[in-house]
């Protein structure tokens, strides 16, 4: 892939309110008043199998709150409640191990936030050891971790490589003194460095830095700086989010309202400077959405063999794996059915100690649901569709099951964000950056009311 050219009156066009399909259909449209007996019934279905499994641990804790966030997270100093925290995972993860087939085997595990790094070194360890008491590891395993470089010891990664973590995403933003200032983030960018220092120097095999641009005092000159920055660093990975600004959702958003938000114009040049900037000389490919690997990576390595998949923990190398969350407002996915823990804190604890599972809303999969996701999943992760392949692989004729959906994709051809192929079609460079809305088009779920449901696609 050459340098990508970014036409600002095409973004212009399609930056409409939309998924971002880290799971069909989305997350809002879970429900409370599930039958949760059918899905204890899938539940048990799935464990007839011995497919692997993806384990994903939410650790909430953070000291403070950075103004942007949109996580849920919960606020404290009280470096305690992680090992009570702990302590209910334990109950959790030991209840939920009666229900699975021994047999299966864990080839991903991620631990997210929040930030797992809130955790003491040795709570660490001790969450080491229930996992490995409760799961079995595969041979090769990735094993990933979100952490917070300003609370960050190298006693932290120590404990984190001995449990099996061997790849670490990292929170930046914005190294601009002004921006961090304005988000209530301060995070020196010798802080980052450290951090991936003691990383590479540990052996995580990749590094992830995530930006976001959008946020209060960002210009192209600040934003430049930063990249230039990141650049040097080299991380292997990098997720450049658009700041979406939902204060309905997070109130403390509203802060950010006072603080110099970059104007639409001007968060559209700073996007066009980020692909453009990452994408030049092919430091970078543009797996899609938000996402840069390099190209040596095994995401761009995935992408290009058609085996990417995409789930709650973005673009993921492992298709084929089911999905056991813990922790409060953890999400779990398998085959025919997704389910949520409890959202808040108290819930979770006291679902736990009563010894039932702390899910607190789920949706049990159709069998057109099955179909329009995995259209949508191979849209955004092979960049292409082969009908006669995909009619072969769902048990459809494709092209008339989908003749309106199809139709509705003639603006992008238009537009070249789209080129029609023999037998399918080929989402272009310039597509890379307009997936979601291409997506859309096969979404059977959308309705009007979704729009303040859902960020920006752009």
């Amino acid at each position: 892939m050459t340098t990508l050219s970014v036409d600002l009156d095409l973004v212009k066009k399609y930056n409409i309110a939309g998924p971002r399909y880290t799971s069909y259909p989305p997350a809002t449209k879970f429900s409370e008043s599930v039958r949760w007996e059918e899905l204890d019934a899938r539940i048990e279905a799935n464990n007839r199998s011995e497919r692997d499994l993806s384990i994903y641990f939410h650790i909430p804790f953070c000291e403070s709150l950075c103004w942007f966030c949109g996580c849920t997270t919960v606020i404290t100093t009280n470096h305690a409640m992680g090992g009570d925290y702990i302590d209910h995972l334990e109950r959790e993860v030991e209840t939920m191990s009666r229900r699975l087939n021994p047999r299966r085997q864990v080839i991903q595990l991620h631990f997210g936030g929040g930030s797992p790094t809130f955790l003491q070194p040795d709570d660490i360890k001790r969450l080491g050891e229930i996992i490995h008491r409760y799961f079995t590891f595969s041979p090769v395993i990735e094993a990933s971790v979100e952490v917070d470089p300003r609370r960050l010891t190298r006693d932290h990664l120590v404990a984190l490589r001995e449990l099996g973590c061997n790849r670490a995403s990292m929170g930046v933003q914005d190294f601009d003194p002004t921006v961090q200032q304005a988000i209530h983030r301060i995070q020196p960018q010798g802080m980052t460095r450290q951090a991936t220092d003691w990383m590479r120097e540990l052996g995580f095999g990749s590094v992830n830095f995530d930006l976001i641009y959008g946020l209060p005092h960002q210009t192209l000159e600040s934003y430049n700086r930063t990249l230039d920055a990141v650049l040097e660093m080299q991380p292997d990975r990098l997720s450049v989010f658009s700041y979406a600004h939902v204060p309905w959702i997070k109130p403390a958003q509203k802060i950010l309202e006072q603080k110099n938000l970059p104007t639409p114009e001007t968060k559209l040049q700073l996007l066009k400077l980020v692909i453009e900037k990452l994408t030049d000389k092919n430091r970078y490919v543009y797996i899609g959405m938000d996402h840069f690997a390099r190209p040596d990576d095994e995401l761009a390595l995935a992408q290009k063999n058609k085996c990417l998949q995409r789930n709650f923990q973005g673009y993921s190398t492992h298709a084929g794996s089911d999905i056991y969350a813990f922790g409060m407002s953890s999400i779990s996915q398998i085959t025919d059915a997704y389910w949520q823990n409890e959202k808040e804190l108290p819930k979770y604890r006291d679902a736990v100690n009563e010894g039932r599972g702390p899910r607190n809303r789920a949706y049990l999969m159709s069998a057109e649901d099955m179909i329009r996701r995995e259209t949508i999943m191979r849209v955004m992760c092979d960049l292409s569709l082969d009908f006669s392949g995909i009619s072969k692989h769902l048990g459809i004729n494709f092209e008339e099951y989908f003749a309106g959906e199809l139709g509705r994709l003639e603006p992008f051809y238009d537009d070249g964000l789209l080129q029609k192929a023999p037998g399918g079609f080929l989402v272009t460079d310039a597509g890379r950056l307009f997936i979601r809305n291409i997506a859309m088009c096969f979404d059977g779920t959308l309705e009007l009311t979704d729009e303040r449901r859902h960020s920006k696609t752009i």
